[in-house]
């Protein structure tokens, strides 16, 4: 009997992947959880496997192509004893080329030149916490809100286009000419990555944001550092300060849902590396419960799964706050934004040399000094409580054989 190949979902708010290798060819014998495409999402690199053993009897898919969740990218035929030892139904599945119901958001493009039985896959958004196709400006008239819709552009694509209607409003006549401009310009198309990037920002920006900051001093972190194999890097040290005072009092971290903040029920930390065209966040779970010598190698395994864009889905989603090194651009000091599922993002500035006043001598001594800051939606969190946080997660720094 013949099973599909479906695009599996690969991540909570993935809705689609783009095949970037096929490892099988039709007649190809496959054991079940071998892997049979290569497929890239704005996340990650993984793969399709085979849900069951068999032959591989059509593949329906092309390279550098995308395709939804729940998509049929191809067919195996599984033996009847295969069939049934499996528990699968013995209903014939439909012959490959035969039409299947396809998704309300997938387009058939006439002039695209896919094999018959291959559609051509728009962006979809399912999964998202916000559509990305939501706008986030007013006086915005209705046949304009559709214009933009139908071209896939946001509001905030308009941010730059003076309006000549009444008050400033923007006009289709206005919205048409900028279209007619862009045309002109020197354009290359935008990654996935960098879409996914830009619609977290935009929906992280709905909140009302803030930042406080305050100064460490690093010499006993650096000292402590030269102690540890593997080495843990400075944005370890703070990830782990973070989770302790979290752990203490997660009030902070809570989001904001109706008339009640929502406590985390695990403290699992993320950490940005900057990938190819944007940046990942990979999580290290239960970050409270591990010492840091316990997460020093995963950490390290982690960076270098997310530059190679090779994240495991366990390493992927569901975090509570972030931590940034902007220190590594050679950054004193910036505002990263919290991701739109988070409340807060912890940053770091680059080390260096400042004076400190030795009471004890009477004199200044040259210290290592970075700046930490810490974004945080406003509706859950006031200046004060923000910096006292700051000011535990500073001490912790400074005191490293707590963490």
């Amino acid at each position: 009997m013949q099973m599909p190949i479906l695009m599996p979902q690969l991540g909570e708010s993935i809705a689609e992947a783009t095949i970037i290798r096929i490892l099988v060819k039709p007649g190809d014998g496959v054991q079940a959880g071998q892997e049979l495409l290569e497929v890239e999402t704005n996340k990650a690199v993984t793969h399709v496997m085979a849900s069951y053993p068999g032959y591989v009897k059509q593949l329906l898919v092309e390279v550098q192509h995308s395709y939804p969740v729940g998509a049929i990218l191809g067919y195996l035929e599984v033996s009847d004893a295969d069939a049934s030892r499996l528990g699968l139904s013995t209903k014939p599945s439909s012959e490959p080329g035969e039409p299947h119901p396809s998704p309300s958001n997938l387009l058939e493009d006439a002039s695209s030149p896919h094999p018959a039985g291959v559609s051509k896959v728009e962006p979809t958004v399912r999964g998202l916490p916000v559509p990305a196709s939501a706008v986030g400006v007013s006086y915005m008239s209705p046949r304009m809100k559709a214009r933009i819709n139908e071209l896939g552009l946001h509001a905030a694509d308009l941010a730059g286009v003076a309006g000549s209607g009444a008050g400033g409003r923007l006009t289709i006549a206005d919205f048409e000419q900028f279209l007619e401009n862009l045309e002109k310009r020197k354009t290359h198309p935008a990654s996935s990555m960098r879409i996914a990037v830009a619609d977290a920002m935009r929906r992280s920006w709905t909140r009302p944001l803030a930042t406080v900051s305050l100064p460490v001093i690093l010499d006993a972190l650096l000292a402590h550092r030269k102690t540890c194999e593997p080495k843990p890097g400075p944005t370890l040290y703070a990830l782990r300060a973070l989770a302790i005072a979290l752990s203490e009092n997660s009030a902070p971290a809570g989001r904001l849902v109706g008339n009640r903040i929502v406590h985390p029920d695990s403290i699992d930390i993320a950490f940005a590396v900057e990938a190819e065209d944007g940046v990942l966040v990979p999580v290290i779970r239960q970050a409270d419960q591990k010492t840091l010598p316990q997460m020093a190698e995963r950490y390290n395994e982690l960076v270098e799964l997310a530059r190679k864009r090779q994240l495991p889905v366990d390493a992927t989603g569901g975090s509570i706050a972030t931590v940034t090194n902007f220190g590594t651009f050679g950054l004193t000091w910036a505002t990263p934004i919290p991701l739109p599922e988070q409340t807060l993002v912890l940053g770091m500035g680059a080390g260096r040399t400042a004076p400190l006043w030795d009471s004890t001598s009477n004199q200044f001594i040259p210290v290592t000094e970075a700046n930490l800051t810490l974004s945080f939606d406003h509706r859950v969190l006031d200046g004060g409580a923000a910096g006292r946080l700051l000011t535990r997660i500073a001490r912790l720094m400074e005191n490293p054989q707590q963490l």
